[in-house]
């Protein structure tokens, strides 16, 4: 008896990864946010060449200016950082862009990773960005921000992004744009971020906090812990 022949399943929907862009940049419009947004474009076309879809969430740190401030005091965030924070724990990929002042990444990008907590972003796959007036700031990509997020336990890919203004106009730079998408892409798509946290991180702890309760059998009367925390220790006898 001859079986049925089976009607064809509808094309299943592509594959959805979610990348997260975070720019620094202050100006609208602001190179730096162009250079992040030319980045994430390009990591977009990468996944339809593979048949999936990638959704882009900007979280632009001008306007968390305030409420980064108010977290870095009171560890409170408010409720656009709150948002922030819900994107970058769901992200599959990350884009990082910052402007160069005086040597320096913007102190409001560090400010912002400052208050993020450190588990957070583990295994995320992450391209670092930077713009600024002088190529004597090149360097500031490598030196300074792999550091940052490195420390944060990120999988920042091997091709970093510098842009200064004669770099616009060449072609040098949309090359090392598609390198690093791709780089990007792959990592995504690999799943490192869901492997690293369910086999490698998952049994993690800090000493002290983001340690699911544990830090609460920590003996905050002893001596130590009394200095450590601003307090002062009783006058030795003689």
């Amino acid at each position: 008896m001859t079986e049925p022949i089976a009607s064809p399943a509808p094309d299943a929907a592509p594959a959805e990864h979610r990348l997260v862009v975070v720019s620094a940049g202050t100006s609208d419009p602001s190179s730096t946010r162009m250079l992040a947004d030319r980045t994430a474009d390009a990591v977009a076309k990468r996944a339809a060449e593979d048949g999936a879809a990638v959704r882009v969430d900007v979280i632009e740190l001008r306007r968390l200016t305030t409420e980064i401030g108010e977290a870095l005091t009171t560890h409170v965030p408010g409720p656009e950082l709150s948002r922030a924070i819900e994107l970058l724990g769901d992200a599959d990929g990350l884009v990082v862009a910052t402007p160069v002042y005086k040597a320096d990444p913007s102190a409001l990008l560090t400010a912002f990773f400052q208050v993020l907590d450190q588990d957070l972003l583990i295994g995320l796959p992450v391209v670092l960005t930077a713009t600024a007036g002088t190529q004597r700031h090149a360097l500031v990509v490598d030196h300074q921000m792999r550091a940052t997020f490195a420390y944060l336990r990120t999988f920042a890919v091997p091709t970093s992004l510098f842009a200064a203004p004669e770099d616009w106009q060449g072609g040098g730079l949309g090359k090392r744009v598609e390198r690093a998408a791709l780089e990007l892409w792959l990592l995504m798509r690999s799943g490192v971020q869901r492997q690293l946290r369910e086999q490698s991180w998952s049994s993690y702890q800090h000493q002290f906090g983001s340690a699911g309760g544990t830090e609460t059998g920590v003996d905050f009367s002893s001596d130590l812990m009394k200095l450590a925390t601003g307090g002062s220790l009783p006058p030795l006898r003689k």
